[in-house]
């Protein structure tokens, strides 16, 4: 591990604060070796290249990127459950992977390759947090088909840090865990981030060892950081992942990344493309694009990730080099349109936690009862007794019709209301049809 010029570790320097020019080069050169694995492993990914005139890896350039073929998650349900496999069975290590439709999920085969990325960059995103080989990583992401748990478990071992493999749930226990093992790093989403800090506040537990954590795996807004980091007394830093891409170390805030997450662009080519896939400039919202430079098991040539966020250039004055992501603003598959008005429910989050009276736990509800007129509702919870709910609704009312440009039906609920979650991503939204049973406290 090297340290940076102001001190925040860098695990590996060559790579991560090589010469943009340098990189380049790299990624050209990987790019190419992408394409003709592909074409020597047939199948749809191979056939959409030739295509389009493509016949080997020396026919592409990194500039000829939009004018190639994309994936998306639609391809791989559509060829369950093997997806998009480039290697023979006897290659595969593992298998990962995430929810899909019709009660199939969205697998991912792993070669041993791509294990010893996934802990290349899981290391990177740790040491960026600044942990080390003395530190102790609490991992309460959930282990199994899920990559989270094992993806930070990876990227520790890599890295020689200790890790409880704590998984989800039973937060109990963790709290127990957390006073007795003394981590000083806190991996897991950040809904459970705050379900954690609040159940150390409701047994009294006063501050721990805890001093940062990487959370990702649902989108979280500036106001939940603030709530996190207030709660459990630490640096709350974004990670980021998708399983078809790797898992989490696609991306990762870093101490020095002023407030945007570093993208391991050596091993994921990274684009930012408007609803017709056409690029769109640096600091402008997009759609996320990933191209796997080195992956093998199932690599992916310009994968539509749904997610959208901006991209920009690195840290001025970093030592590391990598481009940078925003946080995740939103899904193009979660995006709202409510009376010809496009709506993200991380806008929505934003205006709620910027309100010192709004707890942490929320629900925006898309209400379709009506086809003719959707309605956006908006349930929330008072952070403590004593707060006038007719006040905070009526606030709350004017702030989102400011930030969104359109009216909601906001209810305050009584504390305990709205669904926690004790493992796993919280369910933040939800799409209300007509003959849905109603959701306790609404009607």
């Amino acid at each position: 591990m090297t340290a940076g010029d102001d001190g925040v570790p860098m695990v590996d320097a060559r790579a991560e604060g090589m010469a943009p020019e340098r990189r380049r080069d790299l990624q050209r050169q990987r790019l190419r070796g992408l394409v003709d694995r592909l074409l020597r492993a047939g199948g749809l990914q191979a056939a959409r290249l030739r295509d389009c005139g493509v016949r080997a890896g020396s026919d592409v350039d990194l500039d000829d990127l939009g004018r190639l073929p994309t994936v998306g998650k639609r391809d791989l349900w559509d060829h369950y459950p093997h997806g998009l496999r480039a290697v023979g069975a006897e290659d595969v290590v593992c298998v990962h992977g995430s929810s899909g439709t019709g009660g199939r999920p969205t697998l991912v085969p792993y070669t041993a390759g791509d294990l010893e990325v996934w802990a290349e960059v899981m290391a990177r995103a740790l040491g960026g947090a600044g942990a080390t080989r003395r530190s102790v990583v609490h991992n309460a992401y959930g282990y199994g088909l899920f990559t989270g748990g094992v993806g930070v478990h990876h990227g520790a071992v890599r890295l020689g840090a200790a890790v409880v493999p704590v998984s989800g749930g039973m937060t109990v226990r963790q709290v127990r865990l957390i006073q007795d093992l003394r981590p000083d790093v806190l991996a897991c989403t950040p809904s459970y981030a705050i379900h954690l800090g609040e159940a150390m506040a409701a047994a009294g537990v006063g501050p721990t060892s805890l001093r940062v954590g990487l959370h990702g795996a649902e989108p979280w807004t500036h106001g939940m950081r603030g709530q996190i980091e207030r709660l459990l007394g630490i640096r709350a830093l974004d990670l980021y992942g998708l399983s078809e891409i790797i898992g989490p170390g696609v991306a990762c805030e870093s101490l020095d990344s002023e407030g945007l997450l570093n993208v391991a662009e050596d091993h994921f080519y990274p684009e930012c493309v408007d609803a017709d896939g056409s690029p769109v400039p640096d600091g402008s919202p997009g759609e996320l694009v990933f191209t796997t430079l080195t992956k093998t098991g199932m690599p992916l040539l310009r994968y539509r990730s749904g997610d959208v966020a901006t991209l920009t250039g690195p840290a001025p004055g970093s030592p590391r080099t990598l481009r940078r992501m925003s946080k995740v603003l939103g899904r193009t598959d979660d995006m709202l349109v409510i009376r010809g008005v496009n709506v993200f429910p991380t806008e929505v989050e934003s205006v709620l936690l910027a309100d010192d009276r709004v707890s942490p736990h929320y629900l925006v509800v898309e209400d379709r009862r009506v086809a003719a007129r959707a309605e956006l509702l908006v349930a929330v919870e008072p952070m403590s007794d004593g707060i006038d709910t007719d006040t905070l609704r009526a606030d709350l009312v004017l702030a989102l019709r400011e930030r969104l440009g359109l009216g909601c039906d906001v209810r305050v609920l009584m504390p305990g209301s709205v669904p926690r979650t004790e493992v796993g991503k919280a369910r933040r939204l939800v799409r209300w049809s007509e003959g849905d049973p109603p959701l306790p406290g609404l009607t």
